[in-house]
C-alpha cells in the first residue's frame, strides 16, 4: 500500500485553528473579544453567543482542559497572529550567523570588501563569525594573522563588538562579533541615504534645464569673389 503524498511546504499555522462548528469539545472556556473571561459553558451556548455578536468562535488553546475559545472575528484574529509572527521574526536575526573568511596575506582592497560585507550583516542584526586560516609556513608568523584580525575589529567597531578575544585553534583564528544596539550603532554606509546625492536645482530654476543654442558659424569668405567698392564719402563741401 503506497503512502499518501506529503507536500514539501509546511501548512500555515492558521490551517490548524478550529472555528465555530469545527470545534470538537463539548464544553469550552470562553474569552471575550476584549480579553474578558466569560467562564465555562457548553459549545452550543458559546456558538450562540458568538452568533449574537456577529463574530466567530475561535479555539485558541486546544490542549487546555477545557479548551479555551475566543469570541472574535476570525479575519481580525489571523491579522493579529500574523503581526505577532512578524514582530518575533525581527528578533530572530540575532541568532543568524554569517561567516567571513580572511587570510594573513589578504590584500587591503579585499579586506575592505570583507569589512563592508560584515557591516551589512551587522546592520541587519546578524552575528558575524570571522575565520582566519594559516596555510603551510604561515604558521611560523601567526602575529601577522592577529594583526589582520585586530585591523578588522577596529574597522567594524562602530557597528559591532567581539564576544571574546581572538583565539588560535589549530591553524585557525576564530572570532565572533555581535551587532551593537540600534541606538548605539552607526548608520549603514551601504544604504542609499548615506550616499552623496546630486545637487538640487536652485530656487527659480523650476527644475528645468536651460536650452543651449548652437553658435552661428560665419561662412568663410571666397577670395575670388569681387569686393564691393567703398561708398563715396557724403560730406558737405
Amino acid at each position: 500500500m503506497s503512502r499518501p503524498y506529503s507536500p514539501r511546504s509546511a501548512p500555515s499555522p492558521s490551517s490548524f485553528i478550529r472555528i465555530n462548528g469545527k470545534i470538537r469539545a463539548r464544553e469550552v472556556r470562553v474569552v471575550g473579544d476584549e480579553g474578558k473571561q466569560l467562564g465555562v459553558m457548553s459549545l452550543t451556548d458559546a456558538l450562540n453567543l458568538a452568533r449574537t455578536h456577529g463574530v466567530d468562535l475561535v479555539e485558541i488553546a486546544p490542549n487546555a482542559v477545557p479548551p479555551v475559545c475566543r469570541i472574535v472575528d476570525f479575519g481580525k484574529y489571523r491579522y493579529e497572529q500574523a503581526k505577532k509572527e512578524k514582530e518575533s521574526r525581527k528578533h530572530q536575526h540575532a541568532s543568524v550567523v554569517k561567516e567571513v573568511q580572511l587570510s594573513p596575506r589578504i590584500d587591503p582592497h579585499d579586506l575592505g570588501v570583507k569589512t563592508n560585507h560584515a557591516i551589512g550583516f551587522l546592520c541587519e542584526d546578524m552575528k558575524v563569525k570571522v575565520a582566519l586560516k594559516f596555510r603551510g609556513r604561515e604558521m611560523a608568523h601567526t602575529e601577522f594573522g592577529f594583526q589582520v584580525i585586530n585591523k578588522f575589529v577596529e574597522n567594524i567597531a562602530p557597528w559591532g563588538h567581539p564576544d571574546f578575544q581572538p583565539k588560535l585553534v589549530g591553524r585557525n583564528i576564530n572570532l565572533m562579533i555581535s551587532p551593537l544596539p540600534r541606538n548605539k550603532r552607526a548608520k549603514n554606509p551601504n544604504d542609499d541615504d548615506s550616499r552623496p546625492q546630486p545637487p538640487k536645482a536652485k530656487a527659480g530654476d523650476n527644475g528645468a534645464t536651460a536650452e543651449v543654442k548652437p553658435a552661428k558659424v560665419k561662412p568663410p569668405e571666397n577670395p575670388d569673389a569681387p569686393k564691393a567698392d567703398n561708398p563715396p564719402n557724403q560730406t558737405g563741401s
